[in-house]
């Protein structure tokens, strides 16, 4: 313990944080985001939030996390890098989201926050919150902005100078006021539009926002229904999320591999040939699946997108 001495809660926390395996930790005051009711009210009803119907559901308690910690005086907000150089190498396989590589991220992140709340606990005895990751109605990069963690590209995607875009959001809402990290209020984005230029389909507005009706992230994982037609030449065998925009942004030029083993991609799954992708059984979608965010696109969905891109070009 000898690191902690003479620092303020705050900087303990960090610092635990860092021991965790988070990448970045910020933290600020917890309040509702009223500035952003405007823009999900907009975008929810112009559509693009296509079958995502739930998000346009009481989106005032989404702009408050009060609704889901009552008396929440702060967030701790950490990002975990999810970028990987080990990638699938067969020839013409269809190709899932580096962030589907490995096991749920939703549960190894709450793991990490669970234990950095207990260290806080032993702190301040008193104190009480929730973490999430990804699962409850929190504007996870809004406040990821919020507490210096990066900006908001024009992606959508919150973009950090040192590890760029390849992170997950957590969340620790806790009821004891802190030290807050001044928001990121300047973006480094520039007259850069490569994001959405290079986006395969044209989801990306100007606004900062996605148009889910056009994403392919979106058509592949959230959307039960079939890959729409005129979408397929576009998709590039992506079966299951799309890291197009970001693997284009100049931001991720200098990305470095994550520190989870958690995240890695199996060497079987690496080395997967098309044929093998197109014949998986159900027994093999468990097996390899089990604990993924890939398990919930559930086997006959899944296998419905490969028959759909495995014979388009790259």
């Amino acid at each position: 313990m000898s690191d902690y001495k003479d620092k303020t809660i705050s900087e303990m926390i960090k610092l635990k944080a860092s021991e965790l395996g988070f990448d970045l930790c910020g933290i600020t005051p917890s309040r509702p985001l009223k500035e952003r009711e405007k823009i999900l009210s907009d975008w929810c009803s112009s559509g693009m939030n296509a079958g995502m119907s739930y998000l346009s559901r009481d989106i005032y308690k989404r702009l408050d996390p009060q609704f889901l910690v009552p008396d929440a005086k702060s967030l701790i907000v950490t990002g975990l890098s999810y970028y990987s150089d080990k990638m699938q190498t067969e020839p013409g396989v269809p190709v899932i989201s580096r962030y589907a590589y490995g096991s749920g991220y939703q549960d190894v992140i709450k793991k990490k926050l669970y234990k950095l709340l207990a260290f806080i606990k032993s702190i301040r005895p008193e104190t009480e919150g929730r973490p999430f990751s990804d699962s409850a109605p929190l504007l996870e990069k809004a406040w990821a902005c919020e507490a210096g963690l990066g900006w908001q590209g024009k992606h959508s995607i919150v973009i950090n100078k040192k590890i760029g875009s390849f992170f997950f959001i957590g969340a620790l809402v806790i009821n004891i006021e802190l030290d807050y990290n001044e928001p990121q209020k300047m973006e480094f984005c520039g007259n850069c539009r490569i994001c959405i230029e290079q986006c395969p389909t044209g989801a990306i507005n100007d606004d900062r926002t996605i148009d889910a009706r056009k994403c392919i992230a979106n058509l592949t994982i959230e959307d039960r229904g079939p890959i729409p037609e005129d979408i397929i030449p576009k998709i590039g065998r992506r079966i299951y999320g799309c890291d197009k925009c970001q693997e284009v942004c100049p931001w991720n030029r200098d990305a470095k591999s994550h520190k989870t083993p958690e995240f890695d991609l199996s060497d079987e799954l690496q080395k997967m040939s098309a044929h093998q992708w197109l014949n998986l059984t159900r027994e093999q979608f468990d097996r390899l699946f089990k604990d993924t965010p890939v398990e919930r696109r559930k086997y006959e969905p899944f296998m419905q997108n490969i028959s759909a891109v495995i014979k388009t070009k790259p």
